[in-house]
């Protein structure tokens, strides 16, 4: 689940420019001529961080002042005087990236100032010793934040009823003025100066009504007054195409579905046990012929389909939750079925080589029904693309439905949600929050453009009302849709303490107040260190190794790269690694290098497996595969330490996710072409066991153990139901060679994928999916009722979990792992392996009773000589041997 910078961007781009979205932009010039914004390198490199400091990059230690009022042309403004300080320790914690930069203190006289100067136009000048006069316009989330930030963060924002009447309230400080515009009139609305909340009463016939707010704001992306009327950051529901908020009271009984007060849920998992699968909801039903509602939130309630049934199966072996890729109101799919573009080709008639395919699909990409849903529009309503009808609330009573359903099936549901970036920003018709409080929701690099490292525009979640829309939002998801969990995208992108906000604040509901259990929701992300924020540069980030002790698991990339071989971004995709034939079944790719290299790297990456297999547990203890004694801290991941976990649960292992090829495609390119169907298979399930039976949470995608292919496309968010759609059906193929991937993302790859595509033996039968699909529910059921993989401190693993046979003499391609009274052998060589672990002679192992009875027959051939302790496993197969 590595970071595709461009996932969005594209389909963004392209859709922007055909529709309007989420509001109108109305600009009114107030009698004003427009004025340019300040220009130049420093363009709004003034920082205000809090009422009594400026912050200015660049400026000289001198005299300086921030100007503010009337900007009519030739009009006088009013002045805040400014002398050089330097910042508080305080300070410097606050905002560690603005350290050493010229500070000046606002002076005692004008701070009373503040709050009038922040409602219009603000510039910083300063004159020069050498002349010169310097002019910037300044950033103020910061002092926004200290004058209205303790009241602020404390209102009830969105409609809020009582007693059937609803009061809406919306955080406006910066605005000159707003107003409610409901049912084609203005109706004003009071702004409460110690929060900056404005907001209004409305009687009982509002409720079921569209609005929006009429924000009148000084924007400085256009350098003028304007009044954007925009939708409500808060909404509870949408209109279709998210043109309009709607009165909505999710407690409202008419949009509670029968059962849904008295919702029984599968008892709960703890993270650390917890076994995965991550769905995209259109996917999942689309192609499905079984099913009465595809590609719709009602697809979860088809019990009978082919989709539902297998998830059934999976949750029947162990499986405890779905994760489902973002289902809340995105900005670039048409939520109209009549407005949603179709691909103009016969898709299935070309060669599964073909350039046709990814051609005309992209034609229609930017306007089809298909998206990943990472381009956040209003995080708190459902997507209407998904729903039966996209107006109105049948999209709240359909979610709910859909949770009702994957509940009922044994699952538990995870959201995976996006508050690292917006769609949009600045008077882009797709910018919600920076409309309503210009330059305060984004993250501003220290020249005042919004930070695009997450691929689009970037929040900044460590401002109070920011991190308090994710508090906000994450509740309201638990609470009235009652979701069990959530997947954070790019969350190393957000404070540590924000996300910890969202733990304390789910830990709060109750069943018999909120009915539910906060406690038992489980919290995992990306915790990957890059962009802006790099290093703690502006806050303590939730990244990995800053997650440790949390309870909150961040996703492991260490055994995700050892097994695939690589990494995901390698210009020659068929790297090989632990699961793809490195050493033991070389391919002819010269990046592998010679037999010595790829011996010393397997060898290694059998070091990061047996991290992965503890839980990334940065103390545990073991001999590496040089003979030395090493922590999982102390083994090396491309120069940081492979262990970061201080416990079971804090890292997250997987081997394939909706980000980068499918395992089945990674292994298309890795394993040597001549492999055969059933070695691919046999392949997969010892990639696929790395995760399922290590310590800690583990996931996998959705069709993984049906050898899903989307046709060696490395990032599929906006290639179509054609490279995408889940075929649960074996007789429908597994989604491998339905044409060359779509150019923008896969063409540097297209010399290596067009032999490949073009071979009918990599094109999997019913037979050969089946038996994957069964071999890895077996290894579910392993998991599932043997409690050692269950144990809960790093303590408990040392103790329990080792390598018996780790060290010089280790057998590259088999890695042997006892784990309290079970011995598990990971033989990924093309030959039959015997591991003798001398101490366990005499002791009475056999094959587990699940695959001593399971349908792989050649993996019940793995057999245990019981006086001298050897396992004999067959090749490219992974045993579990239990002492009876």
């Amino acid at each position: 689940m590595s970071f595709t910078p461009h996932r969005s961007a594209r389909r963004l781009a392209a859709a922007l420019a055909l529709t309007l979205g989420a509001a109108t932009l109305l600009v009114s010039s107030l009698q004003q001529p427009a004025q340019a914004a300040p220009s130049g390198p420093g363009q709004v490199s003034a920082q205000w961080i809090d009422r009594d400091t400026v912050v200015w990059k660049g400026a000289e230690r001198a005299g300086a002042e921030l100007e503010f009022g009337p900007n009519r042309s030739g009009a006088a403004g009013r002045r805040i005087r400014l002398t050089p300080g330097t910042l508080t320790p305080a300070e410097r914690n606050a905002f560690p990236h603005l350290t050493g930069y010229p500070a000046f203190t606002v002076d005692p006289r004008d701070r009373g100032l503040a709050r009038t100067a922040l409602r219009g136009r603000i510039v910083a000048t300063q004159h020069a010793a050498d002349g010169r006069s310097l002019t910037t316009g300044v950033q103020i989330p910061g002092v926004l934040d200290d004058l209205y930030g303790d009241r602020a963060q404390h209102a009830r924002l969105g409609p809020v009823f009582d007693h059937g009447r609803p009061t809406l309230s919306v955080w406006a400080p910066t605005a000159r003025t707003v107003a409610l515009e409901l049912d084609g009139r203005r109706v004003p609305m009071r702004r409460d100066d110690s929060s900056g909340v404005w907001h209004v009463q409305g009687q009982r016939d509002w409720a079921g009504r569209p609005y929006r707010y009429l924000v009148t704001v000084w924007a400085p992306t256009v350098g003028r007054t304007v009044t954007n009327k925009v939708t409500d950051p808060y909404s509870t529901a949408l209109t279709a195409d998210s043109s309009r908020s709607l009165v909505v009271d999710l407690g409202d009984l008419a949009l509670a579905p029968k059962g849904w007060a008295d919702l029984r849920k599968p008892a709960a998992v703890p993270l650390r046990r917890a076994r995965i699968q991550e769905l995209h909801v259109r996917d999942f039903s689309v192609e499905d012929r079984t099913s009465r509602h595809p590609g719709q939130y009602l697809a979860f309630t088809d019990q009978r389909s082919d989709g539902m049934r297998q998830l059934k199966s999976l949750a029947a072996a162990g499986t405890s939750y779905v994760h489902l890729l973002p289902a809340f109101d995105s900005a670039t799919v048409p939520e109209k079925r009549a407005d949603q573009a179709r691909p103009g080709c016969d898709l299935a008639s070309y060669a599964p080589d073909s350039e046709r395919q990814q051609d005309c699909v992209t034609k229609t990409a930017a306007r089809d029904a298909y998206n990943w849903g990472y381009d956040p529009l209003h995080y708190t309503v459902p997507e209407g693309s998904y729903a039966s009808d996209p107006e109105g609330t049948a999209r709240t009573v359909e979610f709910r439905r859909m949770v009702q359903g994957l509940n009922g099936a044994g699952l538990r549901t995870v959201m995976d949600v996006v508050y690292n970036h917006t769609a949009a920003s600045g008077q882009d018709p797709h910018s919600v929050l920076d409309r309503i409080v210009p330059g305060y929701y984004q993250r501003l690099m220290d020249d005042g453009s919004v930070a695009t490292s997450t691929c689009c525009s970037g929040t900044a979640t460590e401002h109070t009302m920011m991190g308090k829309l994710v508090v906000d939002s994450v509740v309201t998801w638990a609470k009235e849709y009652k979701v069990d969990g959530f997947r954070f995208d790019l969350m190393g992108h957000q404070p540590k303490a924000n996300i910890l906000a969202v733990r304390k604040a789910l830990d709060a509901l109750t069943p018999a107040k909120d009915g539910v259990d906060g406690r038992s929701v489980i919290l995992y992300g990306e915790g990957w260190n890059f962009g802006e924020a790099a290093n703690d540069a502006r806050f303590v980030q939730a990244t990995q190794k800053n997650m440790a002790g949390t309870g909150i698991a961040t996703f492991s990339d260490r055994a995700r790269d050892a097994v695939r071989g690589g990494g995901p971004f390698d210009a020659d995709p068929r790297v090989q690694g632990f699961a793809s034939g490195l050493y033991t079944d070389p391919n002819s790719s010269p990046a592998n290098g010679s037999p010595a290299e790829q011996r010393t790297r397997l060898l290694h990456y059998q070091d990061l497996l047996k991290v992965g297999l503890t839980g990334n547990l940065a103390d545990y203890t073991f001999t590496d595969s040089t003979g030395r004694r090493v922590t999982g801290s102390g083994v090396d991941y491309n120069g940081a330490p492979a262990g970061y976990a201080a416990a079971p649960g804090d890292a997250l292992a997987y081997a394939d996710a909706h980000d980068n090829e499918t395992l089945y495609d990674a292994l298309a390119y890795k394993l040597p072409q001549r492999t055969g169907a059933a070695d691919r298979s046999r392949m997969q399930v010892l990639a696929l066991a790395t995760a399922a039976l290590s310590q800690g949470p583990a996931l996998s995608q959705a069709g993984s153990d049906l050898l899903r292919s989307k046709s060696l496309d490395r990032n599929s968010f906006d290639s179509g139901d054609w490279f995408n759609a889940l075929h649960w059906n074996c007789e429908d193929g597994n989604g491998f060679g339905r044409g060359l991937p779509p150019a923008a993302d896969n063409k540097d790859k297209w010399p290596y994928a067009r032999p490949l595509l073009a071979d009918p033996a990599l094109r999997p039968g019913c037979a050969t999916i089946r038996h994957t699909a069964a071999a890895y529910r077996d290894l579910l059921r392993i998991h599932a009722t043997e409690p050692a993989f269950g144990l809960p401190t790093t303590d408990a693993v040392q103790k329990a979990l080792s390598f018996p046979l780790s060290g010089k003499d280790e057998t590259p391609g088999v890695l042997t792992m006892r784990l309290d009274n079970l011995v598990i052998v990971f033989n990924a060589t093309p030959q039959r392996a015997q591991q003798t672990v001398q101490a366990l002679a005499g002791e009475p192992y056999a094959l587990h009773p699940v695959q001593a009875h399971g349908t792989d027959r050649t993996t019940a051939t793995a057999s245990y000589a019981r006086s001298s302790g050897t396992f004999a496993v067959p090749a490219r197969t992974v045993a579990v041997f239990r002492r009876g």
